[in-house]
């Protein structure tokens, strides 16, 4: 006991088989070996970009297939009619008791299409975008937000050296916020 260690050793031993008959390769085969420009490194390499090629070609085969089968679909859901129901004996009571501008309207929805719609979404932005009024900002509290602006940028290590033209900024919106009141209480 305690001859040998006991923990194992980081060095890895090599062994060595002694053949009983001894082992022969034709010239060709030392020779083509010998000269062989490939090393294992290389062949993985060439083997793993092989693989990557052929991965690479299957998932364009796959995007083209689903790709023409989404141009199928769209091509199918574009084709068809719009089915028209013809409408239920509830509907058409309920339509002989509303009034003449409730069916129109009713109506008017039934038929919508894609560009009726776009169309009807277009005069809106149309006329939302006449409402607007935006007032423009006063001269003298864009001139000292832009003196803020630069001198923080001037200082962008020391800000607090900026305390002046950010009470001049304060005092500019003071204003503007006194006069927006007096505006609105007369």
């Amino acid at each position: 006991m305690g001859a040998g260690n006991s923990k194992p050793t980081s060095e890895h031993t090599q062994h060595v088989f002694a053949a009983d008959a001894p082992v022969r390769f034709s010239n060709e085969l030392v020779e083509s070996l010998q000269n062989s420009t490939q090393s294992d490194s290389t062949r993985s390499r060439n083997l793993e970009l092989q693989i990557q090629a052929r991965v690479t070609s299957e998932l364009e085969k796959l995007q083209a297939q689903e790709a023409e089968r989404l141009s199928r679909a769209s091509e199918a859901l574009s084709q068809e009619p719009v089915a028209s129901e013809e409408p239920s004996l509830v509907e058409k009571i309920s339509d002989s008791l509303t009034s003449s501008t409730a069916l129109a309207d009713k109506q008017r929805k039934q038929n919508m299409s894609h560009s009726s719609v776009s169309k009807e979404i277009e005069e809106l932005k149309k006329k939302l975008e006449a409402r607007k009024k935006l007032e423009q900002v006063d001269p003298a509290v864009q001139k000292a937000k832009e003196n803020v602006v630069t001198c923080l940028r001037m200082n962008d290590r020391r800000p607090l050296d900026c305390w002046k033209e950010v009470e001049t900024f304060r005092q500019e919106v003071g204003r503007l916020e006194r006069e927006f009141v007096e505006k609105t209480v007369r």
